[in-house]
Formats: C-alpha cells, structure tokens, sequence
C-alpha cells in the first residue's frame, strides 16, 4: 500500500471476508478504481488518514453498506453523495464538515420495489398498504441508520439538528433527523427550483407574446407605408396625367391661334346655307305672286268673272286699288302741306 493509494494486489490482502480496513495508512486520495473490483468489501474503514475530498466516482461504490471517514480531514463530502444508497452505517467524526450536499437525503430512498413487494408478501399486506403506512415501511426505506458529526464545523442549524452521538441510540437518531433536515432542504430547493423555471417559463412567454407584437406591429407599419407609398404613385401618376393634358390643350391652342391670320386674310363669305334659303324664300314668294296675279287675271278676263270664288277675288282686288289709292291721295296731301 503506497501513500498515493492503494494497489489491487494489497486492497485484497487487506480484505477480510467483506470488511476491508484501509485505516492509519496515510492516504491523500482514495483509490476508488481499485475499491469498485472488490464489490465483497461492504465494510470500508478509511479512518485516520489524510482525506481533505473525496473524488466524484467515489458515489460509484453502491455495495458499500458500512464506511467510517472518522478522524481525516475533509471540508465537503461529493454533491452526489446521495448515491451510496445501500449506506447504512456512517462515521464522519473528527473532519472540518460545514455542511452535507443535498443529495444526502436521499440515502433513505434504497429500497428497490421488488423488495417491497417481497416485505408485502411476506407480511400477506397489500403493496399499496405497505407503501402508504409509515410505521410499516419507515424502517425499511431508512437505510441510513446511524450517523456520527461530532468534532466538525457544522452550520448552527445542522449541528442543532444531529445532536450528539455518544452511544447507538443518539446515533441512529442523528441519522433520522439529519435525513429529515436534508430532505426539507431539497424540498425547498426544488420548490424554488420549480418557481424559478415557472417564472422562466412565464417570461418567456411574455417575451413572446412582446415579440409577436411587435411583428405585428412591424407588419402593419411595412403595410401602411405600402400603402402610402401605392397613394403617392397614383398621385404622381394624375399629376403627370393633367400636366399631359394640360400640355396637349396648350399646343392646340398655339395650332389654332397659328392657322387663325391665314384665314382672317381671306374675304369673308357669307355661309351658303343662309344664300340657299333667300333664293328658295324669293323662289316661294315669285311663285305666289305669280299665282295670284294668274288668278286675277282669269278672273277679270275670262268668263270665269262670275263665279263666286272670282266674285271674291275682284271685290278684294278692288279693295286692295281703293285701299292703295287713298295711300296716295294720303302721301300727297302730306307732302302739300310739308311744302306748304
């Protein structure tokens, strides 16, 4: 066995049936490869010797039932010392302890099902009795049944809870408390475990309800500059349109008032429709007075005189000479007396 840790060929000398005394041999380090080929060795004395840690595969040695670690000098045992669930029996007097990991307190938790099967077999109780009535069970799931803490520089609170350990009852009854203590701790550590993932969970949520706003958000606003963008074209579009327009009205009048001197040179002509409807007014009235004149003549010429309708005609002609005679008599007689 050398300082540095033990060799496979000395750990088995030094195994008696399944106790292996490692004690008083000045070790820094535990060989634990070593200790995981003897799975016999159920009983571990590492006692006096110069332990400050323990390593992390040292929570890999399961089979251990009994482990003494008195009187080295270690801080802190591994975070995952909970492992050694087979562990019954354990001796930490004598190191510099401040605290136990968390995981200790699962060091009552050992018993498999099939074990509790067999016990409810064994005991004609249903499983579910078994598993519900702690006065049936607390002894079988409490593996941890006596533990030592003197001589280290616990915390106030652990140390009021392990007590004193100066004969077997005090012992095992540190062994409960102290289970009991660090199963309230993770307890508590698990609720704000819980609470923390809760309130992780609910921010980000709340940072994705944020971000769905603000792509909302983000979207409405590309929309709404779309569709300003869209209004400001259709705008430029009817501007250009009417200035377009304006443009064509303004060439055509220039066209116009260009062609109107041409035209103002030229002498201006009567419009032919208005020179065909004199001639066709004059036309109408030669035609009539040429009727009329006929008339007048088959009435005062021919034998015709008497009927009644040239009767008519001569006295209205008649009329018509008196009714032109007194006119005349009338002009003269003015034009007498403007000379007079």
């Amino acid at each position: 066995m050398s300082r540095g840790g033990g060799k496979g060929p000395s750990l088995k000398d030094k195994l008696d049936g399944n106790e292996l005394d490692l004690s008083l041999c000045d070790l820094n380090e535990v060989p634990v490869r070593e200790l995981a080929a003897l799975p016999k060795a159920t009983i571990l004395d590492l006692s006096c010797n110069n332990l400050i840690s323990l390593p992390s595969d040292f929570c890999s040695l399961m089979h251990l039932v009994k482990l003494d670690l008195s009187k080295n000098r270690l801080q802190q045992l591994p975070l995952d010392f909970g492992r050694l669930v087979n562990l019954q029996h354990l001796d930490l007097l004598n190191n510099r302890l401040v605290t136990l990991p968390v995981s200790f307190a699962q060091l009552k938790l050992a018993l498999h099902r099939s074990s509790v099967e067999i016990i409810s077999h064994l005991l004609k109780t249903p499983l579910t009795t078994v598993l519900l009535q702690p006065p049936l069970y607390r002894s079988f799931l409490q593996n941890l049944k006596w533990l030592d803490l003197k001589d280290n520089p616990l915390d106030p609170v652990l140390a009021k809870v392990a007590g004193d350990c100066l004969d077997e009852k005090q012992c095992k009854q540190a062994a409960v408390k102290v289970l009991q203590h660090m199963k309230a701790i993770q307890s508590e550590q698990d609720r704000q475990r819980q609470r923390k993932l809760q309130a992780e969970r609910e921010m980000e949520k709340k940072r994705e309800a944020e971000q769905r706003a603000k792509e909302a958000q983000e979207r409405e606003l590309r929309k709404r500059e779309k569709a300003e963008e869209k209004e400001r074209r259709r705008r430029e579009y009817d501007a250009q349109k009417a200035a377009k327009q304006e443009m064509e009205k303004k060439t055509k009048k220039e066209n116009v008032q260009t062609r109107k001197p041409a035209s103002s040179s030229r002498p201006a002509q009567p419009p032919r429709h208005r020179h065909s409807w004199s001639r066709s007014v004059l036309r109408v009235l030669l035609l009539v007075l040429l009727c009329v004149l006929c008339t007048l003549a088959a009435c005062k010429l021919t034998e015709l005189q008497r009927q009644p309708l040239c009767v008519s005609v001569n006295t209205l002609y008649e009329d018509v000479v008196a009714a032109l005679q007194n006119h005349k008599t009338l002009q003269n007689m003015l034009q007498q007396n403007s000379q007079q």
